[in-house]
């Protein structure tokens, strides 16, 4: 059963650009290969990390949107440990908030927008007649 992931790494700011772009081509073939299908693939550049990770404070990152099933994602994690440039990962499944975002946007196409309709006429002549009404009407009718 396939299903949604996107497989997040950190890699070691020391990597060249030129190592760096082979590291992703060996995870894209890694997933082509086992029967996965690759979606996206963004690298995101350098960036500073929140906390210090094996000595490092920044890192490039890269992120991954993968089709597959699980056994796959867990041999693409398996070499992800194992990589001595990939100083950080981690995979999140989409698929399900994907199918929840879909719902929700059924259910809001299908309400019809207020701005959308004419106010109705009651609604504007009230709101004329207390916009007529000043305070000092008001205590004039009061007396």
């Amino acid at each position: 059963m396939s299903r949604t992931y996107e497989v997040m790494f950190i890699v070691r700011p020391d990597v060249e650009e030129a190592d760096l772009d082979k590291l992703i081509e060996g995870f894209e073939k890694n997933v082509t290969d086992g029967g996965g299908e690759l979606k996206s693939t963004e690298k995101m550049g350098r960036r500073r990390l929140a906390y210090t990770v094996r000595k490092f404070n920044d890192g490039f990152y890269v992120l991954m949107t993968v089709v597959a099933a699980g056994s796959l994602i867990a041999e693409i994690e398996r070499r992800l440990r194992v990589s001595e440039q990939v100083i950080k990962f981690i995979t999140v499944r989409i698929d399900e908030e994907e199918k929840r975002l879909a719902k929700v946007k059924a259910i809001r196409d299908t309400k019809v927008k207020r701005s959308a309709q004419p106010a109705a006429p009651a609604v504007v002549e009230s709101a004329a007649e207390h916009a007529a009404v000043t305070p000092a009407a008001a205590e004039a009718h009061a007396v």
